[in-house]
């Protein structure tokens, strides 16, 4: 498989698996089942709820000799209740026991938003917290400490734009290794992308899909299908592939890391050979013309009366 390499010189692998919106015994037997087919790369969050079932099908590989514990790539995520510069490292304590692990490879800030301590979904305004009471620079600097103490050997950032980017490498000095942010031909994010490339800051794509399973509250009416697209339909039959295929294949291509997610084995052997399929430059200059800045995941969850975030501002749109 792929791997791309980080500032800190550690490699990646270039197709990892999603684990949101899988629950108990699910998550634990499709990551058993992904590290037996050769996946080393696993996408983690606490607000995932699902870490500790995660954790039972780590310590089932790594005890049972499946997979020793430096060949696999473990990701997780800061939840936004835990930006306080006390509460980051009993966060990724947290983390690491639920998922019996000793450290982390890459330790992600999930969103740059913050919550009141402790309040994992807040309901009413009141339960977030404004950026200039908990900097995103506070957060990060304790992010920094934790790597220092060897709990995790890279931290990064996810859903983060160019301008958040700047002010945080600004006012820390510290790059991050990894920017996570939906990507798909759909939402290119090709001025993103370049920007990190140009700071060595590797870019993970998340929704790469489309991400069709997520909740319907968070689903829009009429939504584009990136499987049904006429082009990467076209492009799906001249290579006898999938759909999924071709959206994978032109992640890896981009020099990005890609996680979609599924349970299905022989879905997850089939992205496991999207990610050495090779596009004709002319099909990938095809693909770039898809892009129309469409999100689904658009943020508009964190619209509630009286928080100070926006979807607008989260995008500097």
């Amino acid at each position: 498989m792929q791997l791309l390499e980080l500032h800190s010189g550690n490699r990646v692998p270039a197709l990892g698996l999603g684990t949101w919106k899988m629950a108990g015994d699910e998550a634990r037997i499709a990551v058993q089942t992904a590290i037996e087919l050769g996946y080393r790369h696993i996408d983690c969050a606490w607000i995932y709820e699902n870490e500790s079932d995660i954790g039972r099908a780590f310590e089932l590989c790594i005890r049972g000799g499946q997979i020793a514990r430096e060949d696999l790539w473990v990701t997780s995520k800061l939840w936004n209740d835990s930006h306080q510069k006390q509460r980051v490292r009993p966060a990724l304590e947290t983390t690491l026991h639920d998922l019996r692990l000793e450290f982390l490879d890459l330790y992600l800030m999930h969103w740059p938003i913050a919550h009141q301590s402790g309040m994992a979904r807040p309901e009413t305004g009141d339960g977030y917290v404004s950026l200039d009471e908990v900097p995103l620079s506070e957060t990060w600097m304790a992010m920094k400490q934790c790597q220092s103490a060897g709990l995790c050997r890279n931290i990064g950032v996810s859903n983060f734009n160019i301008i958040k980017l700047e002010s945080l490498i600004t006012e820390t000095g510290i790059v991050p290794a990894v920017n996570q942010v939906e990507l798909h031909p759909y939402l290119q994010q090709c001025e993103l992308l370049e920007f990190c490339q140009q700071h060595e800051i590797l870019v993970t794509a998340y929704s790469p899909l489309g991400s069709g399973d997520r909740p319907e509250a968070m689903k829009r009416k009429n939504e584009p299908s990136l499987f049904n697209d006429p082009l990467i339909c076209q492009l799906a039959r001249k290579h006898n592939v999938s759909s999924a295929s071709v959206l994978i294949a032109w992640a890896v291509q981009r020099g990005t890391v890609v996680i979609p997610k599924t349970s299905t084995v022989s879905r997850m052997r089939e992205n496991l050979a999207a990610s050495e399929m090779k596009l004709a430059d002319d099909e990938m200059q095809a693909i770039t013309g898809l892009d129309r800045d469409y999100r689904y995941v658009d943020g508009k969850f964190w619209e509630i009366d009286d928080s100070p975030y926006t979807a607008n501002t989260l995008w500097n749109e």
